[in-house]
């Protein structure tokens, strides 16, 4: 949901401090941590109170040191300090080329040193489409180069480094990083424990690349099966499911030192509008509010969350003037801060998507957000346009700098929760230990076991017997596979049966076959004892329909697999095998194919209710359905 972030570490030199450490070196040599001396001296001679344990529930920072601190800031600073921002390249100081070139188009500076020299951000995002996730050593030196260009700068703060690692189908650093099941496919297991190692163990692993933010997890309760932008982003349509999920993830994301932000308040589990490219409007009433997409956000209050994120989207019975939530005082301070008592960090989905656009300019979106009681301004389309925009409302009055402070507080307040006055380096030994370890690894496969979901097994059609179905064709959509897996899922697919002792064969057919791609996988099923389709969002009018009618009329054996969403079966009556992976990525992928073949029983149960295609005012299969062998 949001855009990008920078360059790998630089910067030599060492430090007075105990033992001598040397700082974050430029890529390639060994990183050692400068002393924790060093750090405070950088960080304008904070003392040791100020140092907190980064677990979920650290001791309340001294608000006197961190109010000290923002007396000394200078106006300028106070501004910057409230923008998290994109930023292109692999290196805080040396990107390549192409990226220098993006950086002073987009934002007038070649690297991330440099952003943050001109505009003293308090935070920066990454993003796989902006060169800053290459692989875990690069980041981790890049967000050692960006700490360093930071707490080099007079009065120098650490920097919130963030990113969208939800996993599943959104995901901003791929292998070998542990990648998990998305959401939906964790709401299908069910298991609390599974949702906070997911947070634990992915929280561990991004701490060790400098990452200390994550925009995760989704609170929203996903209600409309034609929402285009949250789906299986979403845990699933019962708030007390969702709730209990959202509460377990951001205990294990905070327990290994890392920012959760529940997102999107409040609440953007209902719409079939997204808001990337235009301006939703949810239609719930106050009391269906209460009742619905309220329930995960108080749960992750409850939890200690860090910082919660706001959505796009019109919300008339919170409040009726048209504006987007993110810019809106009775839903983000009447709502969010009074009646929930949230005094953590509230941060804005990205300011370069359309639906916070529609209604004002550019200048005026971060200063309406900021007295809508905003914290922290996301990704804005021109950071000069909104950094100038801020510091003029506060020269002219509209916005008082007693009302940035507040902001600059909350910020620096997590910032020492999650220790980043006390150790905000990565270590290159630390990411060796922690990313993508086997013992990691293996936890993703375990919980994406007990995800998978059989909706229909007619005469017992699954598990496939190798002995009697050996040879195997896998057909079916192969839509671009999220960051960092391998893809395509027809040839994942295929690749984790024939590991089990099938033949099977790939063939990719789309989300949209043609006809004579429908022929030639007709042809091919003649030859095959069973056929493994992998749909994508099937719609009625969708030709993968007719690929599915075409190669039941064959006579072999069909098995549907949804890799995305699970509504999909409705569109198959005929099928008499059908799962739900919930997502697209390797680990789905392949647990699904470890139950196809009997390797593992399915455990999976529908976390959303799945309507008749004839009639969606009837439910075909509850929350809850899920059959096993």
């Amino acid at each position: 949901m949001h855009h990008t972030s920078t360059g790998s570490g630089t910067g030599t030199g060492s430090d007075a401090g105990a033992g001598g450490t040397q700082s974050p070196t430029s890529a390639g040599r060994r990183t050692a941590r400068p002393s924790r001396r060093a750090v405070l001296a950088a960080t304008a001679g904070l003392t040791a109170a100020l140092t907190v344990p980064a677990t979920a529930h650290a001791a309340t920072p001294d608000d006197r040191r961190l109010r000290a601190l923002i007396s000394r800031m200078t106006l300028e600073e106070k501004v910057g300090q409230l923008f998290v921002m994109r930023v292109y390249g692999h290196s805080a100081t040396a990107p390549d080329q192409a990226d220098v070139d993006a950086n002073l188009q987009e934002i007038g500076v070649r690297t991330a040193a440099e952003l943050i020299a001109k505009y003293r951000v308090g935070g920066i995002i990454y993003f796989a489409w902006a060169h800053n996730t290459r692989d875990p050593h690069q980041i981790a030196d890049l967000s050692n180069g960006i700490q360093r260009a930071s707490l080099d700068q007079p009065r120098g703060l650490p920097v919130l480094i963030a990113t969208d690692q939800e996993h599943g189908a959104v995901c901003r650093i791929g292998e070998p990083a542990t990648l998990f099941p998305g959401a939906m496919a964790v709401g299908a297991g069910g298991s609390r424990s599974d949702a906070r190692a997911l947070g634990r163990i992915s929280g561990a692993e991004l701490r060790a690349m400098g990452v200390n933010q994550d925009y995760s997890p989704d609170a929203d309760v996903n209600v409309n099966p034609a929402n285009p932008v949250i789906g299986v982003r979403s845990f699933g349509a019962d708030p007390e499911a969702v709730a209990a999920l959202v509460a377990a993830e951001v205990e294990g994301y905070q327990s290994a030192g890392v920012a959760a932000t529940a997102k999107h308040f409040p609440g953007h589990g209902d719409t079939a509008v997204d808001s990337h490219y235009g301006f939703p409007v949810i239609t719930h009433s106050r009391e269906l509010w209460e009742e619905l997409d309220a329930v995960p956000f108080r749960a992750a209050i409850r939890a200690g969350i860090d910082s919660i994120m706001t959505a796009h989207i019109q919300f008339p019975a919170l409040d009726d003037s048209g504006d987007p939530a993110t810019l809106s005082h009775p839903i983000l301070t009447g709502i969010l801060r009074g009646e929930l008592g949230y005094d953590g960090v509230v941060i804005t989905d990205s300011l370069g998507m359309q639906g916070v656009r529609t209604k004002y300019g550019d200048d005026r979106v971060p200063v309406l957000a900021l007295k809508a009681g905003v914290d922290q301004l996301l990704n804005p389309p021109s950071l000069d346009v909104a950094w100038n925009a801020v510091l003029k409302a506060v020269r002219e009055g509209e916005l008082t700098e007693a009302r940035l402070d507040e902001s600059i507080l909350r910020i620096l307040r997590l910032k020492a929760r999650r220790g980043l006055f006390d150790r905000p380096w990565a270590d290159r030994a630390d990411v060796d230990r922690t990313v993508g370890t086997k013992a990691h690894l293996a936890v993703a496969d375990r919980i994406a076991e007990r995800t998978t979901t059989l909706l229909v097994n007619e005469d017992a059609t699954l598990p496939l017997d190798r002995r009697t179905r050996r040879r195997l064709l896998v057909v079916g959509a192969d839509p671009a596979s999220p960051s960092g897996t391998t893809g395509p899922p027809t040839g994942v697919l295929a690749a984790a049966l024939t590991e089990l002792g099938f033949t099977a064969t790939a063939l990719s057919t789309g989300t949209a076959p043609s006809a004579a791609v429908i022929d030639q996988a007709v042809t091919a099923a003649r030859d095959a004892d069973a056929v493994i389709v992998a749909t994508y969002n099937v719609t009625a009018s969708s030709t993968q329909r007719t690929l599915v009618d075409r190669l039941l009329a064959t006579g072999t054996p069909v098995v549907a697999l949804a890799v995305r969403n699970p509504y999909d079966v409705a569109q198959f009556p005929s099928v008499r095998a059908c799962l739900a992976a919930y997502c697209w990525t390797d680990v789905e992928l392949r647990a699904a194919a470890r139950v196809i073949a009997g390797r593992v029983r399915p455990r999976g149960k529908l976390p959303v209710p799945v309507q008749r295609a004839d009639d969606p005012t009837r439910v075909l299969y509850p929350i809850g359905h899920g059959l096993t062998y």
